[in-house]
Formats: structure tokens, sequence, C-alpha cells
């Protein structure tokens, strides 16, 4: 009955979030894969970066995300974004479940991954990242208290892993730690770690190196397993402008919720003192480091926190008994939570309303009936959906900042749309035909006044300057 209320709940949080600025892009790649059966190698989408060699780092995750696209339309990507987020907090709740002992505290666990969850929530690789975490910390816990055959499950997860997303390091930090942690005997007050038998220590270890084998099963080669390493060494301009490598405002709702977990950690531990183990607290820390420094590892440390906060709580609620189980009313409740998912199921007018209403629907109409001609400078958040929605026109930058990053456009655009430079150079070096910006950009409000630019379009959402 929890279970399918979780799933409720993930349905009605989702269903206000299908329009992400990266969901378009990463639909094209996808077409671009299928179409072609091949994966590009070179960027295809802009004409800014002359075509320089690029990496399809989540290729299998846009391949996926197109099929859904191609058998149900928008609302196959939906179903797609429903079922995935469903089973992070699923399996989560299973996690949680198994770790504390406590079927009920266990959904304590599962709505902590949920309220961290929702800053990415949305279709994209990420969210499969995500996933292949908590089925990674399933598979450890399996492995360690229930039969040590489960941890055979992970080489083939992390062969999934790298062809869907660049998450995959931490997986493999987790992987060191347990690593790490089974060869130590400590009893420190509380803090404890206890070795593991030899054989499965052994067994433990050569997984770990047949993960970081299965790396290398993938259609890119050696590139694709170095590419997040060069997200943290050669993509500045990426990690210091993108929002959701900024560092965590701690007055933001998820930010403050990251400091009271970790004090009702602390309050927890000191109310119900319980053996910590060294391998929870060294994950709590980096996930709590990796949040507060990256806004997009907040999901993360949600992720990692919660089996311990239910390990902790584990005696506060009566564990679930099924020879006291209410069975008609669990099942009316199951029910119920099956009727309201598919009344709630979004149509495709309220998801295309959705599309209509953050994305500049209006102004690709206008452009394909004036016949603007180009190059055209965009607004980076609709670089996806022009790409997707425009085709025709390729696009002066979009979401995939590692190949403008590693071109120097984005640090090029940065500087023209916060106004720190002249805009007239950039405009003139790439012999910018139209721009398309937001109607509310700081920028918008300047190109009136320089010389031979005209204001041929506005809407609600969009305002389109043409050079005379």
């Amino acid at each position: 009955m929890l279970g399918f209320a979780l799933a409720l709940l993930t349905l009605l949080t989702a269903r206000g979030r299908f329009d992400d600025p990266d969901t378009w892009w990463h639909l094209k790649v996808g077409e671009i894969i299928c179409q072609t059966r091949a994966l590009p190698r070179a960027d295809l989408l802009s004409y800014t970066t002359n075509h320089h060699s690029w990496i399809p780092h989540e290729w299998l995750a846009e391949v996926s995300i197109y099929t859904t696209y191609k058998l149900g339309g928008y609302r196959g990507m939906f179903l797609w974004l429903f079922l995935c987020g469903s089973l992070v907090f699923l399996l989560l709740y299973v996690l949680c479940s198994l770790y504390s002992g406590n079927a009920k505290v266990a959904l304590v666990g599962a709505l902590i991954g949920w309220l961290f969850g929702t800053v990415s929530l949305a279709i994209r690789p990420l969210l499969l990242g995500n996933l292949f975490l908590v089925a990674e910390l399933l598979f450890l816990h399996l492995g360690r208290v229930r039969d040590r055959r489960w941890l055979w499950a992970l080489p083939p997860l992390f062969a999934l892993w790298v062809n869907c997303h660049a998450s995959w390091p931490f997986g493999i930090i987790v992987l060191g730690i347990a690593a790490l942690c089974s060869f130590v005997n400590l009893h420190a007050g509380e803090l404890v770690s206890a070795a593991w038998e030899p054989q499965t220590r052994r067994l433990l270890c050569s997984v770990v190196a047949l993960c970081v084998a299965a790396l290398f099963v993938n259609p890119v080669g050696p590139r694709l397993v170095f590419y997040p390493f060069d997200v943290l060494t050669r993509q500045a301009a990426n990690l210091a402008n993108v929002t959701e490598w900024r560092a965590l405002d701690v007055s933001d709702l998820r930010g403050q919720g990251l400091f009271l977990l970790a004090g009702a950690i602390g309050l927890l531990f000191l109310a119900r003192p319980r053996a910590v183990r060294l391998e929870e607290l060294m994950l709590l820390g980096l996930g709590a480091a990796m949040a507060l420094r990256h806004v997009r590892m907040v999901f993360v440390f949600g992720i990692v926190a919660a089996p311990i906060v239910c390990k902790l709580l584990a005696d506060a609620w009566d564990s679930y008994e099924p020879e006291h189980d209410h069975r008609i009313a669990n099942a009316v409740l199951i029910f119920t939570s099956i009727a309201i998912m598919i009344a709630a199921f979004p149509s495709r007018d309220r998801l295309e309303q959705q599309v209509q209403k953050d994305s500049p629907a209006g102004a690709v109409d206008f452009i394909r009936r004036s016949g603007l001609p180009g190059p055209m400078l965009n607004e980076y958040v609709w670089g996806g959906y022009l790409i997707w929605a425009l085709p025709e026109q390729k696009v002066f930058i979009d979401g995939r900042t590692d190949i403008f990053d590693w071109t120097g456009v984005l640090s090029q655009y940065g500087r023209w749309v916060t106004l720190e430079e002249d805009p007239r150079p950039l405009l003139d070096k790439y012999g910018i035909r139209y721009i398309l910006l937001q109607k509310s950009a700081p920028i918008a409000f300047l190109l009136p006044y320089l010389s031979g630019w005209k204001k041929v379009y506005a809407d609600d959402v969009a305002v389109i300057f043409s050079r005379q």
C-alpha cells in the first residue's frame, strides 16, 4: 500500500515537470542515433563549434527517451519520467525497509529521497544515474547481509550506468569505501566497522575490479570513461555558470532541509544511541559535502542519508506484522491510488500546454512564416527546444555545455548576455541575422538602441530582433 502511495506521490510531483530545457536536445540526439544507427561523434546541432568533436556520453538513456516518444508521443515520454522516478523512490523504500528492519519507518526514508529528489525529477538521463545509485546500495546491502551472490549484479549495473550517465564515479567511490571498510575492525564508542570474512572480502574486491572493467564496455571507448574527469578539469565555465553546478543556497528549501536533516540525525543519535558503521559515516559526509558544493548533488545526499535515518528510527514505530495487516483497507487504498493515478495522468493537451507556456513556440511559428534567415543567436535555455522544434536552423548554443565550454562559446555568450562587454563584436563575428531572447532578458532592453537592429516579434514569452 505504501509503495502505491509513493508511486502516486511521484506522479503528482512529476505531472508539472514535463518541460525541462535539456529534455529536447536529449530527445533529438536519441532520434539521430535511432535513425542513423550510429553515435554522433561531432557537433551536428550548432554552427558555433565548427563541428567540434563531441562525446555522446548519455547515448543509451537518450535512445530510451526517444523510443518512448516514438511509441507514445509526449505521454510516452511522461511515462518514462513516471516509471523511472517511481523506481527510484520505491527501491529506496525497499532499501530503507531492509536496512532498518521496519517497513513502516522506511516510508520516512523514501520521503526524504523524494524531498531532495525534486531538484532533478525531470526527463533527463540524470534520473537514471540516481536510479542506478539506489540499486547499487541495495545490491551491496543484500550482498552483505543476505547472500553474497547479490554482489555479482554490480558489474552489469555499471556497464549500463556508464552508457546512460556520467554519475557512475560516485558509484565507484561507494564501492571503494565498502572495499576499504571490509578490511577494518573498529569499535570506538558507537562508531564501528566489522571486517568481512576473507572469502567474502576477496569476492567484493574481485567485483570492484570487474565493475571498473565493465566501464569500458561501451561503443565510444576510453573517452567515455574519462569524460566525468573532463567535466571537473576542463569545463570551468560550465561549473561556474550553469545553475545546477553552483553551490547550494542555504536559504532554499532543500538547503534548509539538508541542515535540518543533518541536525536531526545528530539528535536521533544522541536520543537513540545506535552503532553507526564507518562506511555509513563516510558516505553521509561525502554526500553532504557534494550537495553543498553542487545543487544537483542534493538528490545524492537524500539517497545516502535516508537509510541511516531509518536505522536510527527503527524502533520509533511498531514494525510491520503481516498477521495484523488490514488487508481490505489496504486493498481499498491501493485501488484508490491506482484510480487517482489514472485520472491524474496528464493528457497530451496538458503536456502541450506546459511546453507552450515556457518555450518560444509562438516565436518558432513566426520564424517559419516570415522566413527569417540565419544565423540565429538564441537564449541558452531555449537551445534544446529549438534543436527539436526548429531543426532547419542550427542553434548558437544549447544545454550541451561541455562542447560550448571546450570551444569557448559558453564564455563568449555569458559575457554577451550579461552585458559585460560591447554586444556588437560578437554579433558581427558570427554574422548574426536575428536574435531570439526571453522577453525579460536584460540585453533585450538594450538591443533596440543598437543601430541596425529592430524588434520584429514579441509575445508574453519571447522577443525577436532582426538585423536590418
